[in-house]
């Protein structure tokens, strides 16, 4: 049941990559996310622990992810350029606690959600208006009420990520 939730999760994330991609070619996003070495993350894929579908899945979720909330904060002119360097999902895969759940995350306090980026805010000529290295932690993940949506598997690393793209490209206030 798990494993067709997944699939099926899967399957319409990357048709929705797909459809949003397609959207506007002219375009150019103001907002691009890359990977370094993925496949040597601490933690990246999830019920198929290890496997490159299980980690191209999470992966795909976090930079649509970023793509879509970073672009509210970035205007017009200026491009953001995020690159991940390693992931640590909230929880871990435990397959000794029974043949039947092994590909269940146990998400609990010991494990919070880790991940380690590097970004450059250019503006349109191409000029650094803000870069530099960050290392995500949340050790009270478990306690943030403002992670309401308990459905959504990445939930806390979302919640991360928002936090960060919030206080980093928060319009000054004069």
């Amino acid at each position: 049941m798990k494993t067709t939730r997944l699939t099926l999760s899967v399957f319409l994330a990357v048709t929705a990559a797909a459809v949003l991609s397609a959207a506007d070619p002219k375009t150019p996003s103001r907002v691009e996310v890359t990977f370094t070495d993925p496949e040597k993350f601490t933690d990246a894929a999830d019920a198929q622990r290890g496997s490159d579908f299980g980690r191209e899945a999470n992966l795909q979720e976090l930079r649509q992810y970023i793509e879509r909330r970073a672009t509210r904060f970035v205007p017009e002119g200026q491009k953001l350029s995020v690159t991940i360097t390693d992931v640590d999902l909230a929880g871990e895969v435990e397959p000794w606690r029974t043949p039947r759940m092994s590909d269940a995350r146990f998400v609990k306090d010991i494990y919070p959600p880790r991940i380690e980026l590097s970004f450059r805010l250019t503006d349109a000529s191409g000029a650094v208006i803000k870069e530099g290295t960050r290392k995500l932690s949340d050790l009270t993940f478990m306690m943030n009420l403002h992670a309401v949506n308990r459905d959504d598997p990445r939930i806390y690393e979302k919640d991360l990520l928002d936090r960060w793209i919030s206080s980093e490209f928060r319009p000054n206030k004069k």
